[in-house]
């Protein structure tokens, strides 16, 4: 896979370590920004423990399975803070969402569904992140929406085959500032902008840090589907941003994921297909949560 390059990831990094670093200073002024509910999700299993203190990160056990890379990796929550040697995630997560993976380790995550804005671009540069970070920047200020870590880039059209990484001739970048809660404001449009409710999906990912280059953590996510014979590609891949630039560049956090499903599903919708429920009240949602 020939388009994103490390050039294009440090773009990225750069563009949402600024904002990230913005929504920071705005929660830490706003009350209602620290006394957001972080209770479970009706996809979050009951069994999820409560919010800390600070940015209320959780351990999520129920959510992820640690399946390959680094398997003695463990992050820790100090004070509500989710951490990982010197790396920390400075905003909090939306509701229900997973505990972030480490640097190397290679995860299996359910997510829920999560309010987003987001807006496509045809330029799957770094260009087309520009174009998309600063309307999305604007969209949640105009709103009183306090952000939340991860900033998402998703790469919709990308591949022709994702397991034979092949790319299509032209591909798309869906940057998207994720809501805290579903109950945040309404599902719709703002100019180019789409508000939607995402359906819950599951994902393999590896965590990685500083400025990466995503075409080895896409081989590296590659290779563990080709030797297991229960998982298959069901979406178009992802990368998330967690830190901002107050960060050392070399201990900023991020993933790499690829949407799956089991093989079983697979070959029981091919024998019977039936349509995806769609999140309550929002439009078709994208492959990446």
């Amino acid at each position: 896979m020939k388009h994103i390059a490390p050039i294009l990831v440090a773009s990225f990094t750069s563009l949402t370590s600024a904002v990230l670093a913005h929504a920071q200073a705005e929660s830490a002024r706003s009350p209602d920004a620290q006394t957001q509910s972080t209770a479970p999700t009706a996809e979050k299993p009951a069994t999820t423990k409560p919010a800390e203190a600070g940015m209320g990160a959780v351990r999520t056990p129920d959510l992820i399975k640690r399946v390959g890379g680094d398997r003695e990796a463990k992050i820790e929550v100090v004070e509500g803070v989710y951490r990982f040697k010197q790396a920390m995630i400075e905003s909090p997560l939306p509701e229900g969402y997973p505990e972030p993976t480490p640097f190397g380790a290679i995860d299996i995550k359910q997510y829920p569904s999560v309010r987003r804005a987001e807006l496509t671009s045809k330029d799957d540069s770094g260009a087309g992140m520009t174009a998309g970070f600063f309307p999305l920047f604007n969209h949640i200020k105009k709103r009183k929406i306090a952000m939340t870590a991860p900033v998402e880039m998703d790469y919709p059209g990308l591949y022709k085959d994702f397991m034979k990484d092949e790319p299509a001739a032209e591909g798309e970048t869906t940057m998207s500032f994720l809501y805290r809660s579903n109950s945040l404001g309404p599902v719709g449009q703002d100019g180019k902008i789409v508000i939607r409710d995402t359906s819950p999906v599951t994902v393999l990912s590896i965590g990685a840090r500083g400025a990466f280059d995503a075409t080895k953590e896409f081989e590296t996510l590659r290779e563990w589907l080709k030797v297991q014979d229960e998982w298959v590609v069901a979406g178009d891949p992802r990368m998330f941003v967690y830190n901002g630039p107050f960060t050392d560049p070399d201990w900023r956090w991020n993933e790499v994921q690829v949407p799956i499903r089991r093989k079983s599903v697979e070959s029981a919708a091919t024998a019977a297909p039936t349509p995806t429920a769609a999140a309550p009240a929002a439009p078709t949602a994208q492959p990446g949560a």
